[in-house]
């Protein structure tokens, strides 16, 4: 179950995070205002709804038993972890913290931000699928 959990988990993030991300959220998702804020916030929820709607099918079609409250917390854990990654200070601060500046300005924290979101989904779906 943990594989097949993971797996949409991963492919809802791949479709909240491009398809269905707009160029507004994209470039104002990190700004220290309301409208930044309104923005991050607006991404994450996209990929509540996705990873919700891809459940839910997962459920149904899988015919998995996933109890509501564990799978409302992983939702929750998901949006949470999202926002704040996306902030991209978080990404700034590891990259600094691992002696990575050079590898943030040459295109690394692109990898680095994408590799705390999966990490995130992974920790979701191994408490879904325990």
């Amino acid at each position: 179950m943990f594989a097949d959990i993971a797996f949409l988990l991963y492919l809802g993030h791949l479709i909240a995070d491009y398809p269905l991300q707009t160029d507004h959220q994209a470039e104002h998702k990190t700004l220290p205002s309301a409208a930044g804020w309104r923005a991050n916030l607006g991404h994450a929820a996209t990929h509540v709804a996705v990873y919700g709607l891809l459940l839910a099918l997962g459920a149904a079609v899988l015919g998995w038993r996933l109890p509501l409250l564990p799978a409302l917390a992983a939702l929750l854990w998901i949006g949470a972890t999202h926002a704040f990654i996306d902030r991209r200070w978080p990404v700034a601060a590891w990259m600094r913290l691992a002696r990575q500046e050079s590898w943030a300005t040459s295109g690394g924290a692109v990898h680095v931000d994408q590799t705390a979101h999966i990490a995130a989904l992974v920790v979701a779906a191994l408490c879904l699928s325990a």
